[in-house]
């Protein structure tokens, strides 16, 4: 769908305003799905796997449905519309949550992978939320209808860990069963929620552009680096917090104090998007990278500290922090490295490429941890951060000896 070559009655604020209502409302849902997964599910293989090394296999299932459903996610909306496709994937999510109900009463491993990803999958479709925001605003309230649907995510942080704590128990002697339960009711909902949009598909015209296949558009060193870095910023968040409630649980905290450390996590991941967009057009895309990145190397250095209740919390703050500024900064500098009749493949190339490093991480993560400790999964962060650092670093001398880039 380009936006280029709707007709002008296509864009409507009032719509569009509407639309990103409904959008915020159901990212902030599928953000509390996202944040139940990473808060129990590690916390289930420790009962279900049968190996110690696979004990964070269910979260990475949970990516690895992510990054697969990426691409065809993205491909099924340019050809039927955003609609359906954000109904399939509220479906996936309540399949995959009564999925994960039965493996909970089974204790089946296996099958409760399968349910995580599902809920992956639905993630993927989630993701596009914010674009969709804005397929019907004008060109002035198009960022506007971007940031209010990104007031969902700061709305999961706050609600997701706290329907943990409170629907853990909720149908024992089985954990965590009642928190799947909860996981389809909001499925359900979204599925609702997401019926109500009105983004019609955008007819083609014979203006359209042709594209350039992926390994010329990737001949720009500005996009790779872009990739590089947002990979490498989603990566080494989903390193460390995959493990962080494992290594709370077996250090005497309980489920409840792990969940409020990820609520703050997830805080301090979407919090500062208001004004993150300010900064990079103030400081520039790289500075704000650069920083993100000496976040995240500060957050493992607060891990390798202690094990304290403040030093998990602290640590996981400036991981979200970090996560912000790197992740935001290179899905910038990405969305200016493309014609816009590339836009729809790039960015589905960008975001598989980023879940397939995130599904890596997060089983990299559990085999660390199982195997050496939690020193080494904050060790593990150091060469990932490098080789971004390095890229940038890099870049900064080539586009100085070389000013001119285009698209």
């Amino acid at each position: 769908m380009s936006a280029a070559t709707a007709a002008a009655p296509y864009f409507d604020d009032a719509i569009a305003k509407r639309n990103a209502l409904i959008l915020a409302v159901a990212l902030t849902l599928s953000s509390c799905s996202a944040i139940i997964v990473f808060t129990t599910a590690g916390i289930v293989g420790t009962m279900l796997s049968p190996i110690n090394s696979l004990i964070t296999l269910p979260v990475s299932t949970f990516v690895i449905g992510t990054a697969l459903a990426t691409i065809p996610a993205s491909l099924m909306m340019g050809k039927l519309g955003r609609k359906p496709g954000f109904m399939l994937g509220a479906v996936l999510a309540f399949c995959g949550s009564l999925l994960a109900i039965y493996a909970l009463y089974e204790k089946d491993f296996i099958l409760f992978c399968l349910a995580t990803g599902l809920l992956g999958s639905y993630m993927a479709f989630s993701q596009y939320y914010r674009f969709a925001a804005a397929d019907r605003a004008t060109e002035d309230f198009r960022a506007k209808a971007i940031s209010w649907v990104l007031v969902g995510g700061i709305g999961g942080a706050i609600f997701g860990p706290m329907l943990v704590i409170y629907s853990r128990a909720a149908l024992s002697p089985v954990m965590f069963v009642g928190t799947f339960v909860v996981a389809a009711v909001l499925a359900l909902c979204a599925l609702a929620l997401v019926s109500l949009i009105n983004i019609p598909l955008v007819p083609k015209t014979t203006d359209d552009q042709p594209t350039r296949p992926m390994p010329t558009i990737l001949k720009n060193p500005r996009l790779v680096v872009a990739i590089v870095t947002g990979m490498v910023s989603y990566g080494v968040m989903s390193l460390l917090m995959t493990a962080t409630p494992i290594a709370m649980v077996g250090h005497g905290f309980s489920v409840d104090d792990a969940a409020w450390v990820i609520q703050w996590h997830s805080l301090a991941m979407f919090g500062p998007s208001f004004f993150t967009g300010h900064l990079i057009a103030r400081y520039g895309v790289e500075r704000i990278i650069f920083a993100g990145l000496v976040l995240l190397v500060t957050a493992a250095l607060t891990g390798l500290a202690g094990m304290t209740f403040g030093h998990f919390s602290v640590g996981l703050i400036l991981l979200g922090l970090g996560w912000n500024f790197g992740f935001i900064g290179a899905t910038t500098m990405v969305t200016e490295c493309y014609q816009l009749a590339e836009k729809s493949k790039v960015q589905a190339f960008n975001d598989f490429a980023i879940f397939a490093t995130v599904a890596v991480a997060s089983l990299t993560s559990g085999k660390l941890f199982s195997t050496v400790g939690w020193d080494a999964v904050n060790l593990g962060l150091f060469p990932m951060v490098g080789v971004a650092a390095i890229a940038l670093i890099w870049l900064f001398f080539h586009l100085r000896n070389n000013p001119k880039h285009t698209p």
